[in-house]
This record gives C-alpha cells, structure tokens and sequence, in this order.
C-alpha cells in the first residue's frame, strides 16, 4: 500500500507492506525507499514494513530552505510514526539513512524497540568532505543529478558485485540520475552539517544491529565495529562479497541476519 502524509509543511510518500512487528527503513543518499524492495517482499510476511521516500526523493517534496538536515528526516520519520498510530517500532537506515536513525535515538529514545544500522558511520564529515558535499550541492543544482553517475554508482557498490551484476550498477546509475537535484542538493547540504554522535552511541538502550559489505568502501567495516564496540550489546555482521549498498548486493544474507534480529524482538 502506498500513502502519503505530512511533516514540516511537506507532502511526504512511503510504502507499507505486511503486520506484525513494525519495521521503519530510511533509505541511502540519492536513492528512494524502492531500494528496500528485496526485504519488503522478503520480511513482509513476518513483520510490517514501512518505507517512505525520504524528504526530496521518490515522491517526497524537498525542503524549501534547500537543506534537508539529519534532524529533519528524523522528525519525519516520528511524524509518520504518528500518522500511522505507532507508538515505537524498530528503525532501520543504511547509509544516509543510518546518520536520520542516529538523529532519531537522539531525539526520540522512547519510540525505539530495535535500532538496525547498515553501512554508515557515526562521525562527522572531515573538513575536507563537507567542502565537497557544498561543491556538490552546487554542480548538481546547476547541471543535475546525472554529474554523480559517473562518479558515485560505481563506489556503491563492491568490487565483487561491479564484477558479476553489471545490471545491479545499470539500475543504481538510473536511480541517480532521476533523483530530483534540489533534493540531492539539500540533503548534501544536510549531511554536511550532521554532527558527530560517536559520543551518544553508548545511551542507545535498545537491541541494536550492525550490517555492512566486507568490500564497503564508502563507509568500511572498520566504522562498523567501532560502532559495535559503543553500542551496548550491539551485534555486527559482515557480509561478504558485499559493498556500500549490501541490502541490494547480497539481500540474501541481508534478510537473514535481519530476519532473525527481528524475530528475536518479537
């Protein structure tokens, strides 16, 4: 089932598959929530699955101020918590999706009952890569969201998975070029800004797991079990074979050691 709800003004799109134990995904930088599309059909018998676009992405309007902050996608995904009378559900992001969960413990502690954390980091940007998420914002507002393909589609996904499923990087270097450039600008204007919540991982107090490719090479491994090493009682699994995008890569794995986390919950 596809709806529609609002937060901040804006006139926001998700998707909602299944019942039982609610699951909320918040998708990666410049994708849609269509990238869930594997653990939607593959957990939608066992858990309810809830998918938006994310502000600027898919069918969801942009911020009008051109920055779409962290902060931000985390008041929407409380905002479409309430809209669905879900008093707290167990929150999934990967990647950009990963630093709105971040932002989502920080502010609604209460509404978790599961923290899922996929190929991101905890930290800040450096210096350097925030002056190039601006840089960015800019070339893309002027020439649009295609100047990325060339550059991003390939880093997202594995050696491995460059290799054996060509079609897999066709599709991610679709997905890049449609993405709307105003909100590709805002949300790297955003992330630009995020602070680092490396100190507040250790007040997550919620069962918490940790994915990420082997051959991540966006946000390594090594991010991951710092991660882990913070988070109390959090688990970590590295999929092989599996790079920045590892929902996608090797959703098998993915949904397994998803799956299970989940039925642990419930």
């Amino acid at each position: 089932m596809r709806g529609t709800y609002t937060s901040r003004g804006l006139r926001l799109a998700y998707r909602e598959e299944g019942r039982g134990l609610p699951l909320l995904l918040l998708h990666a930088f410049p994708l849609s929530g269509e990238m869930w599309r594997p653990q939607v059909e593959a957990l939608a018998g066992t858990c309810r699955c809830i998918v938006p676009d994310l502000s600027g992405f898919g069918e969801s309007e942009a911020s009008p101020d051109g920055v779409c902050r962290m902060s931000d996608l985390a008041t929407d995904a409380a905002a479409l918590l309430d809209h669905l009378g879900i008093e707290r559900a167990v929150l999934g992001g990967l990647s950009m999706g990963g630093y709105a969960a971040l932002a989502f413990c920080a502010t609604y502690p209460d509404r978790l009952r599961g923290l899922v954390l996929a190929d991101t980091r905890a930290g800040a940007d450096s210096e350097e890569a925030r002056q190039r998420r601006l840089e960015t914002a800019e070339k893309v507002l002027k020439e649009g969201s295609g100047v990325l393909v060339e550059s991003l589609a390939p880093k997202l996904l594995g050696p491995r998975t460059r290799a054996e499923r060509p079609d897999l990087l066709e599709k991610i270097a679709g997905w890049i070029a449609a993405a709307p450039r105003e909100g590709v600008a805002a949300a790297q204007r955003g992330m630009a800004e995020r602070p680092d919540r490396s100190g507040a991982l250790r007040r997550i107090a919620v069962p918490a797991l940790i994915l990420v490719g082997a051959e991540d090479e966006v946000t390594p491994p090594d991010e991951s079990r710092r991660m882990q090493r913070e988070i109390p009682g959090a688990e970590l699994s590295i999929l092989p074979g599996a790079g920045h995008l590892a929902n996608l890569e090797r959703p098998d794995a993915f949904n397994d050691a998803l799956d299970s986390f989940l039925r642990r919950l419930s």
